[in-house]
């Protein structure tokens, strides 16, 4: 079994799952590390045992350091720059979403990588997070039978903390003039994608709720399906999951709950993470599982796993480039039915 030298870019907050992860993996090993901030890359050495010599602020160091691996893990304005080099360079690349600033940055990424012949995967990890992994066995096993509506909310109550000089794990989320479907949209569509397939348009309606973020807070999606129609529900600015009263420290506490209404039942996905079958007739309900999280760190494990499964087998990624464009289509159509309050169709370009 090969070892694969990972090179990681960006050691920001969210790369502390990704560093875990390849350091779990038996067939990975960390070798690099850059960053622009050198005190955050020098913490994030010390901690994963990365020698300083293998510690870079340019990414052109880092391509040039012996990794076969790119792992890109900062903000979307980077992506292209990154994603062309490694492209260029001929290492192949996971890179974190949002994917692109912009449907047009994405589509030149996946052309660069498909140009020079490289592999592309974009960090997806929704869909490998234990609840929707539970669903997506379920609904292959037929437990409803064919779909007739789903509705799936996501709740949170963390913008309208999020008060100037309020210390936050992301900051910039404050100044983010496209957010809560530009930042969290990705896991939601792809899982979405995942679960159900491809919609046939798009009806969107957003607001911002809290005075602290310049970008939306707070959607509703219509998606309509050939046979069925969904619903999505998503806040960051809702009391609605609140059962305590909130901590004086200010991060994410999603809570994502899911009802998925089928010919013969329908599963619940509930708050607590319980996952419940209701039979045809409503008669009994059955516990599938009692408990499930939102276990990012093993998401992330299951992942990057594939990541380098795939390098190894030949087989496509799950959330290659390719698809992942055209969740970004999804996503660029959700902005437009939200600006012109008008239903969007949904043209799948990729056959995956």
């Amino acid at each position: 079994m090969k070892t694969w030298k990972i090179g990681l870019i960006g050691t920001g907050w969210w790369s502390e799952k990704h560093l875990k992860a390849w350091s779990a993996l038996p067939n990975a090993q960390l070798w690099a590390l850059a960053n622009r901030s050198s005190e955050k890359l020098k913490a994030k050495a010390q901690e994963f045992g990365i020698p300083a010599s293998r510690c870079f602020s340019r990414i052109e160091d880092l391509l040039s350091s012996g990794i076969d691996v790119l792992d890109i893990v900062t903000g979307p304005d980077s992506h292209r720059e990154y994603v062309e080099a490694a492209a260029h360079a001929g290492i192949p690349i996971l890179c974190q979403k949002p994917f692109a600033p912009t449907l047009e940055d994405a589509e030149a990424m996946v052309s660069s990588a498909r140009s020079a012949g490289v592999r592309l995967m974009v960090t997806e990890n929704w869909r490998w997070l234990e609840p929707y992994r539970t669903l997506k066995d379920l609904l292959l096993e037929g437990a409803v039978g064919p779909i007739e509506a789903v509705r799936y909310v996501h709740s949170d109550f963390y913008t309208p903390r999020m008060a100037p000089g309020t210390p936050l794990p992301q900051p910039f989320f404050r100044d983010m003039p496209r957010l809560l479907f530009f930042e969290m949209g990705p896991h939601w569509f792809d899982t979405w994608r995942h679960l159900f397939g491809d919609p046939l348009r798009v009806y969107a309606e957003f607001q911002k709720i809290s005075p602290y973020v310049q970008g939306e807070d707070s959607g509703m999606l219509v998606l309509g399906h050939e046979k069925f129609t969904g619903l999505m529900d998503m806040s960051w600015a809702t009391r609605q999951s609140v059962t305590s009263p909130v901590s004086e420290e200010v991060g994410p506490a999603n809570v994502e709950t899911m009802v998925i209404d089928g010919q013969k039942g329908t599963l619940r996905l509930t708050a607590s993470g319980q996952i419940l079958l209701v039979s045809e007739t409503g008669s009994k309900i059955t516990i599938v599982k009692d408990s499930t999280v939102l276990d990012h760190e093993q998401s992330h494990y299951r992942l990057q796993s594939h990541f380098l499964q795939c390098l190894d087998s030949g087989q496509e990624f799950a959330t290659s480039g390719e698809f992942v464009l055209d969740t970004t289509r999804l996503i660029t159509a959700a902005y437009q039915s939200a600006r012109t309050h008008q239903a969007v169709p949904f043209f799948k370009s990729h056959g995956g």
